[in-house]
């Protein structure tokens, strides 16, 4: 099992859009995704779960990954949590 501990840096924290990129970045994972904080745990897999965390700006997470190439998938999910969400992205001019 691989472990990595986030900070959610969003200002709007984990919402619906970061969420749904989080789960695109899990769909094709066969292991075991989980995400634990102070407002619980649930599996990667859950939109529901993930969201009903309510995980806000500045919240420490820490991400459970257990399965084929865990240590990849593990530094993948924590630059997600990291992100400085941007919605819709600023124009580059």
């Amino acid at each position: 099992m691989t472990e990595r501990t986030a900070i959610i840096r969003n200002a709007n924290g984990i919402h619906c859009r970061p969420s749904a990129l989080i789960l695109q970045a899990t769909k094709n994972y066969t292991g075991s995704l989980e995400i634990t904080s102070d407002h619980g745990a649930t599996d990667l897999r859950s939109v529901i779960g993930l969201i009903g965390l309510g995980l806000t700006q500045g919240l420490e997470v820490t991400i459970h990954v257990d399965g084929p190439d865990e240590t990849a998938m593990a530094d993948s999910l924590y630059e997600l949590f990291e992100r400085r969400f941007d919605f819709p992205p600023k124009s580059s001019r």
